[in-house]
């Protein structure tokens, strides 16, 4: 989620520090690379992790890669296929984006990477990465002597 909504009221990702997600400000409709942005994903964060809940419906676990690179970046890629056209059908409509898609996320030092867990259900990917606790530093009295 942006720390910061665009000025015209959808949430945008170059601001936010976390995310290293593809942005083209200048991308029109049909480019490769409004593909990338397309895919929508959520994040939020526990008491336990880190989950995140990426929208890929109509795609089989096997069309979906989820990679760490770079020590703490998850990577989540992906590629959905356009639909078999025929000469004779005419399309009335056509809003389902097709074509690959990459979100990037750099994850905070906390994250237990040897840990990470993905599912699929119901056309929604979740990924959740446990964090490890943090320990609070003990308070140490120094007695004052003299």
């Amino acid at each position: 989620m942006s720390l910061m909504p665009s000025i015209f009221g959808r949430r945008s990702n170059a601001v936010d520090p976390f995310t290293l997600a593809i942005w083209e400000p200048f991308r029109r409709a049909g480019d490769e690379t409004s593909q990338f942005v397309a895919t929508r994903v959520d994040w939020k964060e526990t008491e336990e992790g880190h989950v995140f809940k990426v929208d890929v419906a109509g795609l089989k676990k096997e069309e979906v890669k989820v990679e760490v690179e770079e020590g703490n970046v998850l990577q989540i890629s992906g590629d959905r296929s356009r639909e078999k056209e025929e000469k004779s059908d005419m399309w009335h409509c056509l809003e389902r984006s097709s074509g690959k898609f990459l979100r990037r996320f750099r994850l905070p030092e906390n994250a237990k990477m040897e840990e990470i867990k993905a599912c699929m259900n119901n056309g929604v990917l979740t990924v959740t990465v446990p964090k490890e606790e943090i320990k609070k530093q003990e308070v140490k009295v120094i007695e004052i002597s003299g």
